[in-house]
């Protein structure tokens, strides 16, 4: 428990120290965007913020992100329910696919469909693009609650003559509501947030005119005040699921062994169920992939150069993207691993304010990250101005509380009399991390360098702003070429991404843990799922 494994003593102060740097960091663009604000004249920000435009930006976003949560939220809930609670012909299968688009990026997904149809640019097609991008958070993260309820609550409902249905919404859901909300934040910050989907749709929402303010006035104040909109809308957001969420708890209390639960028999309602699978996957990775590979036999309008053609251009790029996303994890972790011990092993309100500070990067959007540090770095910083470093220090930036999460659940099971041993042998604290708690640790510490690495690998805004010049991703590559409807020149980087996305993120599951994705029949440990992250980052300490 983590009362019985506090230290209360004072931490030493270069781990204080060490656990600092990384919520200053997060501090920065927080700091630098509000001061850039703050410049603009009290009559001038009145003028800018109370546009009609403005009013137009914020519905858009508000009523996109209200619409894809609750989409998100029905059909997420829907096949983790029918996936978890029924026999569904083809089960292992279909849950599958159901959580494969989850590993490709959204604005691949947008890619695929604007190839196919230039019509979809409006709020439908920007709905239909960004849901089947997020639903398989909700399914996850409802998946690993529903594999986690004791099975004699459901029991209990059935005999007391609750069918299906009832027994679902009078039992199931209410103990489902932690992952639903959470995952249901997730969805709302994602979308709030996202910007290469919203750009190559010609949807106009907070994110794309942000950068379109900053490619028209580089220094002027209309990027950062709405960008500071975008904060309070992120930070709201986190709010209203806290207080939603409230302090009910759902921790099974009686003994016994967990089993599984009897799952329903569909009967006739197998044949709809099994055709809706398929119409999801059809559409959530049907389209995506298969306009790819459309666009891969397109030769003649793919305007291939000839360092393309030699397929240079093709693997310079994904090597690059490789090394950003190795170099921003061993960042992440470099820094999130003494404020991680710092959180699990002490106590007192300087760590509590740290660790706190530390989450805030989960609400504040890249592109705020983005252009924070290029004003910093232009004014007071020139030399790291568009340099590799400056990049990679933003990806830790953003992807800090990815890193929290995994590291804080491995380092507070590890166990503490090892640790007294390693003391009562004459090891600091620095040895004793090294070599007894890391170890300990190890499964976590892989977990958290497997999601920065997924994470960071097909991150678009900050990636695409704070680039050394001439520098080109796989990313980049594929935004650029489809922003000039260069949909044949841009299919060999995103199957190049797509292809690496999904087999990073196989690799996460068959090495973190077992999943009703692999095995069916697995109870797993949750803490060591991807699922984990799914259901626990929106309820981490914030």
């Amino acid at each position: 428990m983590r009362s019985t494994e506090t230290v209360t003593g004072r931490p030493p102060p270069g781990l204080l120290l060490a656990a600092a740097v990384a919520s200053v960091l997060v501090l920065l663009p927080l700091a630098v965007t509000l001061f850039q604000a703050a410049q603009a004249p009290f009559k001038d920000a009145i003028n800018l913020l109370f546009r009609p435009l403005v009013g137009e930006l914020l519905l858009n976003t508000l009523m996109l992100v209200v619409a894809t949560t609750l989409c998100s939220a029905v059909l997420g809930t829907a096949a983790a329910w029918l996936l978890e609670r029924t026999r569904v012909p083809g089960r292992r299968l279909w849950s599958a696919l159901i959580a494969v688009p989850l590993a490709i990026p959204a604005f691949i997904t947008s890619y695929a469909w604007v190839s196919l149809s230039p019509s979809l640019q409006d709020f439908a097609g920007a709905l239909l693009i960004v849901t089947c991008s997020y639903y398989p958070i909700l399914y996850l993260s409802v998946a690993a609650a529903l594999r986690n309820i004791d099975p004699a609550l459901e029991e209990t409902a059935r005999s007391l003559g609750c069918g299906p249905w009832s027994s679902f919404f009078r039992v199931v859901l209410p103990h489902l509501r932690p992952a639903l909300l959470g995952g249901m934040l997730l969805v709302a910050l994602d979308v709030l947030v996202e910007f290469g989907a919203f750009s190559l749709l010609r949807f106009r929402t907070f994110t794309t005119e942000i950068y379109a303010e900053y490619r028209t006035g580089f220094n002027g104040p209309e990027a950062s005040l709405l960008a500071v909109v975008l904060i309070i809308l992120c930070i709201l957001f986190l709010v209203a699921e806290m207080r939603v969420r409230g302090s009910a708890q759902y921790a099974r209390l009686g003994g016994g062994t967990r089993r599984k639960s009897v799952p329903y028999e569909l009967g006739w309602a197998a044949i709809p169920v099994a055709a809706g699978f398929v119409l999801i996957a059809i559409v959530a990775l049907g389209v995506p992939l298969g306009m790819i590979a459309f666009w891969l036999t397109q030769h003649s309008a793919a305007a291939i150069s000839p360092v393309m053609a030699s397929g240079g251009l093709l693997i310079s790029t994904a090597a690059r993207s490789l090394e950003f996303s190795a170099l921003a994890t061993l960042l992440t972790l470099t820094l999130a691993l003494p404020l991680a011990f710092l959180a699990v092993r002490y106590k007192g309100w300087p760590i509590t304010i740290l660790e706190r500070v530390a989450y805030l990067a989960q609400g504040v959007p890249s592109i705020v990250v983005a252009l924070a540090l290029v004003a910093l770095t232009v004014h007071a910083l020139r030399p790291l101005y568009q340099s590799t470093a400056l990049l990679i220090v933003a990806y830790s930036i953003l992807f800090m509380p990815l890193a929290l999460v995994s590291l804080r659940a491995a380092l507070s099971q590890a166990q503490r009399g090892l640790e007294e041993a390693g003391r009562s042998l004459g090891l600091n604290w620095f040895e004793i991390a090294f070599r007894i708690v890391l170890p300990l640790a190890g499964p976590g510490l892989g977990a958290a360098a497997a999601l920065i690495f997924v994470s960071v690998f097909s991150e678009l805004t900050a990636t695409l702003l704070l680039a050394p010049i001439g520098t080109s991703t796989l990313a980049i590559q594929v935004w650029s070429d489809t922003s000039t409807l260069a949909f044949a020149a841009a299919a060999p980087y995103a199957a190049v991404m797509i292809g690496i996305s999904l087999v990073s993120t196989w690799l996460l599951a068959r090495r973190f843990g077992e999943t009703a994705v692999f095995d069916s029949a697995a109870t797993p440990d949750l803490k060591k799922t991807p699922a984990f992250r799914l259901e626990h980052a929106a309820e981490a300490d914030i």
